[in-house]
């Protein structure tokens, strides 16, 4: 979850290192820290806080010189934020430095065996505890690299990415990478090594994929070496990536968020158009069950599949959090389909869900957001969403190229399976294309939002209430609400409200009703009734037509109508937009909300 950056070459290093890092902040915001090599030593800045410390710290770069250096941002799981615990981290004597995203499970144990060889500690990082293990393999193997980090990578437990210098190698860079991921940038004349492709765009589209347990060295005159756990050189495949620097600019809003909500309408329409669903007819008639798998919003999305998926193709479907599933001891069946869904293509307990699954026997069908991530290529099958880079925190644009995703699934598998017939498939599909219009059409509507959200800025809690598929949606919006906000919401099954919740309500609290489905609406507004005879303000969010709503609902926003199984796809935006701009009326950081990062890699 932390932002990793290496850089060789013929620049300076720092102004590169810093102006990448800042397109990595949302993976961790902790506090940062950069190490650049002059010529004879290593010089190292490091600062708790945000980026902008670090770059006032060093003038913009300027006060460290030097073409060959590693940055970090970080969001802290061992020790906490400080200008000591931040990366990077080294030996002794400064042999070793090196940053780290992950986990070292065994770092306990390394410091101990260590300790007893005579060397100190003075951070409370699993990190250091790895960095100062190299150290003591580089110095017992006449300062071979290679030996060290191989040796090293055979004690270390856990999920990791480090990307390492050494203080009498001038102008190399080293990474190594398991389960967390790592990238190597091939420039003119340089080379950058990070956890994400985006701080590299402007530099370079042309990178490699690291495998699992696989080392490379970068060097300065821009070559790329690679080797397997063995010390064995091995050949790699040069990728391109397709989308450029603008992607993750801002483009004159506010804030990602903002523009990232306002790209879901191409984000919807691109992932429609994906020809290639990773899955073959064959494979799909012969599907008994499924299970979806996944967490955080993508969870929520698979949630609305999991209804979608059931109504059109009639295959029973369990819906799993994939923390949870990958310690389950419950009998899997051999002809289901695992589904997982993740946007990174590289969360920590949805991979280790999948290969669980794949333990079993289960076919495996990812969905995922970037090309080349540890979850595609370990899948069996792939459904790419064409979402482009999401740098806001709180997802949105990726959220609703998973629904898409699901939606065309169940198309595909009710046809396939001669549950729906062709006709019907091409009426389905169609109101799947007026989606991105209709998407836009909510948004010019968003001022409205706004001055809703401005009504519940003195709230401490809130609920949403849904049915069906507009239970699924609730718990998306009530996600969107506390993760940016700090509004401390929940979603609860509209039905559900009296066993217990509705203790909970009071005067004036705000609660966000969702009513899309015909057939559960009668019986929604009758739960939205039971919470405003106790006080609540009710805001309804229902389809165009349903005007009888605002005899009983304080504020009310309408959605454009469409088919009922898609509804999600067009509800969520004003939920987003809620979040969004109850967030920013509280003059919160929209992109960088406390406490969170984007793309969770450690469990």
């Amino acid at each position: 979850m932390c932002g990793i950056l290496g850089y060789t070459g013929n620049k300076q290093a720092a102004p590169i290192l810093l102006d990448g890092l800042a397109k990595l902040e949302y993976r961790g915001y902790d506090s940062a820290g950069i190490a650049v090599y002059d010529g004879g030593n290593i010089n190292i800045k490091k600062s708790r806080g945000r980026l902008k410390i670090l770059a006032d710290m060093t003038e913009q770069g300027d006060l460290l010189k030097g073409t060959c250096g590693i940055g970090h941002t970080r969001w802290a799981t061992h020790g906490e934020p400080s200008d000591t615990n931040a990366h990077p981290l080294w030996s002794d004597d400064k042999t070793v430095v090196a940053i780290h995203n992950g986990i070292v499970e065994n770092y306990r144990e390394i410091k101990d065996k260590l300790s007893e060889k005579g060397y100190s500690f003075y951070s409370q990082t699993d990190t250091e505890a790895a960095v100062k293990l190299i150290d003591f393999y580089y110095k017992a193997n006449n300062h071979d690299a290679l030996i060290a980090i191989t040796k090293a990578m055979q004690v270390i437990r856990g999920s990791y990415c480090f990307v390492i210098m050494f203080n009498d190698r001038p102008g190399e860079v080293w990474g190594v990478r398991k389960d967390n991921p790592l990238i190597a940038g091939q420039g003119d004349g340089e080379a950058f090594l990070t956890s994400d492709a985006s701080a590299i765009l402007q530099h370079t589209k042309h990178v490699y994929y690291f495998d699992n347990f696989e080392i490379a060295k970068i060097d300065a005159d821009g070559s790329i070496i690679f080797y397997n756990k063995n010390g064995e050189q091995v050949n790699k495949t040069l990728s391109e990536i397709t989308w450029d620097a603008q992607a993750v600019e801002k483009g004159g809003f506010e804030h990602f968020m903002l523009k990232e909500i306002h790209e879901q309408g191409k984000a919807v329409r691109d992932t429609l158009h994906n020809q290639d669903i990773g899955i073959r007819d064959s494979e799909i008639k012969n599907i008994s069950q499924i299970y979806i798998i996944a967490c955080g919003s993508a969870y929520h999305a698979g949630y609305v599949g999991q209804y979608v998926i059931e109504d059109l193709a009639k295959i029973p479907v369990r819906m799993e959090l994939a923390s949870e599933f990958r310690y389950r001891s419950m009998p899997l069946d051999k002809n289901a389909l695992a589904i997982v869904i993740s946007q990174s293509g590289e969360t920590a307990d949805t991979l280790a869900a999948m290969r669980r699954a794949k333990e079993h026997g289960l076919k495996t069908l990812a969905i995922v957001n970037v090309v080349g991530s540890t979850i595609a290529r370990e899948a069996e099958s792939v459904f790419y969403t064409l979402a482009g880079p999401e740098i806001a925190v709180a997802t949105t644009k990726a959220y609703s190229a998973q629904l898409i995703a699901c939606y065309v699934l169940a198309l595909r598998f009710a046809l396939v399976r001669q549950v729906i017939n062709q006709d019907y498939y091409n009426k389905l599909f169609n109101e799947l294309e007026e989606i991105p219009a209709k998407i836009d059409e909510i948004l010019d509507q968003k001022e409205n939002i706004r001055e809703i959200a401005k009504k519940f800025i003195n709230a401490n809690d809130a609920f949403f209430l849904g049915r069906n598929i507009d239970y699924a949606l609730a718990m998306e919006g009530s996600l969107k609400m506390k993760e940016i906000s700090y509004l401390h919401s929940e979603a609860i099954a509209a039905g559900e409200m009296k066993h217990g919740p509705i203790s909970l309500v009071e005067n004036h609290m705000p609660v966000i009703g969702i009513l899309t489905q015909s057939v559960l609406y009668k019986k929604t507004v009758s739960n939205m009734l039971e919470v405003k005879s106790r006080g609540a303000y009710i805001l309804g969010i229902t389809t165009q037509g349903n005007a009888a709503l605002e005899r009983d609902a304080d504020f009310i926003f309408y959605i454009p109508e469409t088919d009922e199984h898609f509804a999600a796809s067009l509800a969520v935006i004003p939920l987003q937009l809620l979040g969004y701009y109850l967030a920013a009326a509280k003059g919160l950081d929209v992109d960088k909300p406390r406490n969170l990062a984007k793309s969770v890699t450690v469990e």
